[in-house]
């Protein structure tokens, strides 16, 4: 049974550095991760498919989502493109290392922390698999060459 909580606003993706893993190369130049093109195609619509879908099936609580949700988790996760494997990402915040002094947090434990972990880096690969989709179909996003290359031809 799925969660009734309140779907947090989706992560706002410009004015981010590069990505956590992210090796930059010599060649040059900064990489375009084209967050611009997901950060609309994430309000347009994937945020949501991909956080209800993932609200059906997760093991957290409505407290657990509150929590998550007043530390800013949600706002944390970011989604890129990946030049060098030429596909998309996602990346899932940690949890902080203060959280146990934090009112919102009281009342989880050790366990929790694990638990909300392994569910945010869920929640990333799901809502990653809604942007998939969604790029795959939409006129929304630039004309740019990295949504042909990997998406097909959307004119056909």
């Amino acid at each position: 049974m799925a969660l009734d909580v309140e779907i947090p606003d989706p992560p706002d993706l410009s004015n981010r550095g590069k990505p956590r893993d992210f090796e930059l190369t010599e060649s040059g130049g900064t990489p375009d991760f084209h967050r611009e093109d997901l950060e609309r195609v994430l309000h347009d619509t994937a945020w949501t498919m991909g956080f209800e879908e993932w609200l059906d099936r997760t093991d957290l609580t409505a407290e657990h989502v509150e929590a998550v949700a007043a530390l800013g988790l949600f706002q944390e996760l970011d989604f890129y493109w990946d030049p060098a494997d030429e596909r998309l990402r996602d990346d899932a915040p940690a949890v902080p290392e203060d959280w146990r002094e934090r009112e919102a947090t009281a009342d989880l434990d050790s366990s929790d922390v694990s638990l909300v972990r392994s569910e945010l880096q869920d929640l990333g690969r799901t809502v990653r698999e809604a942007l998939e989709d969604e790029l795959e179909r939409s006129d929304a996003v630039s004309d740019s060459l990295w949504v042909e290359e990997s998406y097909g031809d959307r004119d056909s």
